[in-house]
């Protein structure tokens, strides 16, 4: 099996998630717009998905795939099996301990992630209400993850990929199909109810999955067993290691609700350059740790490095285009998709404003994703969990001295600057260790898809020019606005760098083809 198409199958169905979850934040700017529910609602949302990012695709998948790789390929499937069933116990412990005392010190919770809210008593209450009924997603989709991590060592990347759409899906039927028909005041509570009951079935979807293919897991007893005890020594350092990103998106939340207004923009922002995050970095991170692993536990460092090279060339190749985009033409992306109802003029500028400092360390975001898998592929934790650490102060000192300079537009520049030190950090330590090395064909193409994506930005700027006046000229002329953009955007990239040499079809073809 081609790498390339592990690639498509886990970007196609993020793709396929993120367009929904487009649809998604349209209807829900047009009901919430920035206001004080949207500021709860978004706050009780990004809680859970903190902290499953951090424990469950963060540490807990990081130490989990290398262990469960090893075993796969060493000793079997029924002592990898035998494995995942006491990771699965251990895990269960793990996040009862962390959902039981959350539930019941939820206001407290609360005052550490959105402490601007102390001043507005029923917003503070109600995002108290609406965390209690979203933590439980942590529980669903942490199970979900490390039945994900099962496949995707299978090489089954189909189902966890897909899994997310479910997320959508729920929350499509709720807004237009159940919202309009409660009140006011019901709002926020059923888009906390969709929330909870979306992880269950995307834990559902993925165990019947796994099921099918000779991993129904069983529930024993909880064992502090040698395997057990190993995943959470590594563990402990992937808390920071994996989530570092989360960690510094959860701080600028931190200092956002200190300003009317800016969770949401920046929440807004966020989904936007999430877009190619999730359809390359996510997908290059998923794919590559069990191919890494896999390829270094054989003793086969050599395929290793040349995944590796492959897997950074993918990247650069989309990342560029879609970085020049955004910091070119933020607004009449951010007017297209999100200016209706509730959402106006000021808000898009909040919010585009936002996009492009986001933008500017979209290549960083994605870079993270396959640099740590190489550390975590051969069984490292550690070393990750300093360059994090480091990455983590940095972006909190940046974010509250821009923030008092910038306003929310610090708080994402921060970000994206802190990023770009956290890459700086885990390339230096991976040439220190003899394992980063641009192979010739890298160095030659990285340099013509600079050229193309440079000239792309210069075309969308030209033509955004005689394009600004239909931003107010309704729904359909912003569609066609952004239709004409991204269409423009795309045939001159690819052309240029086909034309360049930056990449060929045949690439698409026979790249990454596993050895028998």
């Amino acid at each position: 099996m081609a790498l390339v198409r592990s690639l498509a199958t886990v970007g196609g169905w993020t793709a396929a998630s993120r367009f929904l979850g487009f649809l998604r934040d349209v209807l829900l700017a047009g009901v919430l717009g920035d206001g004080p529910v949207a500021d709860a609602f978004f706050v009780a949302f990004k809680l859970p998905n903190f902290f499953r990012r951090l424990f469950a695709e963060g540490a807990f998948n990081a130490a989990f795939v290398p262990l469960f790789s090893r075993r796969l390929e060493q000793e079997g499937e029924s002592s990898a099996k035998a494995f995942a069933e006491d990771s699965l116990a251990a895990l269960l412990v793990l996040l009862l301990a962390v959902t039981v005392p959350a539930l019941i010190f939820m206001p407290g919770l609360v005052t550490v992630i959105a402490p601007g809210f102390l001043d507005d008593a029923d917003k503070f209450e109600q995002t108290v209400t609406l965390s209690r009924i979203t933590f439980f997603y942590l529980l669903f989709m942490s199970l979900a993850a490390l039945i994900g991590g099962i496949l995707n060592s299978l090489y089954r990347f189909t189902a966890a990929a897909a899994a997310p759409v479910l997320l959508n899906l729920c929350f499509l039927v709720t807004l237009t199909g159940v919202l309009p028909f409660l009140s006011p005041e019901q709002t926020g509570p059923a888009l906390a109810y969709t929330v909870t009951l979306a992880g269950l079935a995307q834990f559902l979807m993925v165990y019947v999955v796994a099921a099918k293919h000779g991993m129904a897991l069983r529930l024993p007893r909880p064992r502090f067993t040698p395997g057990v005890k190993r995943l959470f020594s590594l563990m402990g350092p992937g808390i920071l290691s994996g989530g570092a990103v989360q960690i510094n998106i959860m701080v600028g939340t931190i200092v956002a609700s200190l300003q009317a207004g800016a969770v949401s923009w920046l929440y807004y922002a966020d989904r936007v350059y999430q877009l190619p995050l999730g359809l390359i970095g996510v997908a290059l991170g998923v794919v590559l740790l069990p191919e890494l692993s896999r390829k270094l536990r054989a003793g086969n460092r050599d395929a290793a490095l040349h995944s590796f090279n492959r897997g950074l060339e993918m990247a650069l190749l989309l990342t560029l285009p879609a970085t020049i985009a955004l910091l070119i033409v933020p607004l009449p992306i951010v007017v297209a998709l999100f200016e209706r109802g509730a959402f106006d003029r000021q808000a898009s500028d909040a919010a585009a404003a936002a996009l492009a400092a986001y933008a500017s360390g979209l290549p960083a975001f994605i870079l993270v994703k396959p640099f740590q898998a190489a550390f975590f592929a051969q069984e490292d934790t550690v070393t990750p969990l300093k360059m994090a650490s480091v990455s983590v102060i940095a972006n909190i000192v940046l974010c509250v001295g821009l923030f008092f300079w910038l306003g929310h537009v610090g708080i994402a520049l921060a970000t994206s600057l802190a990023a770009w030190l956290h890459v700086a950090l885990l390339i230096l330590s991976l040439k220190g260790r003899d394992f980063f090395h641009l192979d010739l064909r890298l160095k030659q193409r990285l340099p013509r898809m600079t050229v193309a994506s440079l000239v792309m930005g210069a075309l969308l700027y030209g033509l955004s020019i005689p394009l600004l006046p239909w931003l107010d000229d309704g729904i359909a002329l912003q569609a066609a606005s952004l239709a004409i953009l991204v269409a423009c955007g795309m045939i001159s990239y690819f052309g240029l760098a086909l034309a360049a040499g930056a990449f060929s079809a045949r690439d698409f073809k026979v790249l990454f083809r596993r050895n028998p």
